[in-house]
């Protein structure tokens, strides 16, 4: 009997023909997670199988192996030859294990089976019934409850057996760079690391855009940037952050625009630059934590003239989502408690009084005029510094 991760997909059994590849970038990402661990990979029947991990590594393997976007669930199983006799064993050990692991003198529980090979002697009604007969023999304290138990023994028997009792649940989704590839406007705020999380998990290969106004905004505030895409590159693998120096940009904007328009012509600019670094890296879209209404730029009317100022598409996954549902998930993929740190960024530094919330675009676009935005784009895009980020390291 060995150990080993058992590994499933399941979005990805909905595809057609062009099915293989959506398993192969899969099993490619599987496959880069594992060598951290010395694991190899091999696929099976709907599964894929993480062995050769360290017992001492295996609770960092399932937990890598659930942020890999389209990994349904992960059990941690023992792995054996189609034997009657080694199967009820193994069944009987891991229900001895769980039962302890439940700290718990008696305990209830249910065997559920699959016969994958067809060639295997005896079906799944009666495997079930046969293993759960031998486990109430053989492991003290444990009786049968079909309906409510206190856990499930599991039993698949495909290219070999395997059991288990836990199912760890995944990220689900589609594998990362299976839709493509999108820029993130990542502001170091709440939002935008759950909008890069959640267009990641429909597929979407990540680079990200970042603008700072040094000497307004201290390096302390690039670093939690930094931090916030190294959280998220658990998720998305290495993400490129395209750092943007943007204070000559707003000092004009502050100098030459009417004041309550400063917000919006900021946001201009910042979707112009970003859908020209977007262009220059083959991405598909540009991606923002926008939320409908949330702040003064994020009305209706001012995502319309944001819109109006590109040719990208804009995917905003959290636009109809409120500020909790946005924070539970940010709590959940652990990158909230990196969002509150007390750092100004640049969209902090000159904030109007009154901002406009229902800009007329013509208004906007005369005052743009105002400003030589070829030359102050492309100053900025000549000093924007790239640094490529992963869980371990920054480059």
């Amino acid at each position: 009997m060995t150990p080993m991760l058992l590994i499933r997909y399941g979005e990805i059994h909905l595809k057609g023909q062009n099915r293989p590849f959506f398993e192969k970038v899969l099993l490619h990402a599987i496959i880069a997670s594992a060598k951290k661990f010395d694991g190899y990979v091999d696929k099976g029947q709907g599964r894929y199988y993480l062995r050769n991990v360290k017992p001492q590594d295996m609770p960092q393997a399932i937990n890598a192996m659930s942020k890999i976007f389209g990994i349904y669930s992960v059990s941690p199983a023992m792995e054996m030859e189609k034997d009657l006799e080694i199967i009820f064993q193994a069944a009987a050990d891991m229900a001895c294990r769980k039962l302890k692991s439940l700290g718990k003198e008696t305990a209830t529980f249910k065997v559920e089976s699959k016969r994958a090979d067809k060639r295997f002697p005896m079906n799944s009604m009666t495997l079930s019934a046969e293993a759960g007969g031998y486990i109430l023999e053989h492991v003290p304290g444990l009786s049968v409850d079909v309906h409510h138990p206190d856990f499930t023994v599991y039993i698949e028997v495909r290219e070999s057996a395997f059991v288990y009792t836990d199912i760890v649940m995944g990220s689900g989704g589609m594998p990362v760079g299976t839709s493509g590839k999108g820029m993130l406007l990542l502001s170091g705020g709440i939002d935008s690391p759950v909008a890069g999380y959640m267009m990641a998990k429909r597929g979407i290969a990540l680079e990200a855009v970042h603008y700072h106004s040094f000497p307004y905004t201290s390096e302390r505030a690039k670093q939690k940037v930094i931090e916030l895409a190294q959280e998220l590159s658990a998720y998305t693998g290495p993400i490129k952050i395209h750092m943007v120096h943007f204070t000559d940009i707003q000092m004009s904007i502050y100098e030459k625009c009417p004041e309550e328009q400063l917000t919006l012509i900021m946001r201009v600019f910042m979707m112009r630059i970003a859908e020209k670094i977007a262009k220059d890296r083959n991405c598909g879209a540009l991606i923002t934590g926008e939320s409908l209404g949330q702040v003064a730029s994020q009305t209706l009317a001012s995502l319309t003239v944001t819109n109006s100022v590109i040719d990208l598409p804009v995917f905003r996954p959290l636009i109809g989502m409120d500020k909790l549902e946005i924070m539970d998930i940010a709590k959940r993929i652990d990158t909230y408690e990196t969002s509150i740190l007390p750092y100004e960024d640049c969209c902090t530094v000159f904030v109007p009084k009154h901002p406009v919330t229902h800009p007329k675009l013509e208004k906007i676009l005369k005052s743009v005029k105002l400003l030589d935005s070829e030359a102050l784009i492309a100053d900025a895009l000549a000093k924007t510094e790239v640094i490529t980020v992963t869980p371990a390291c920054v480059e």
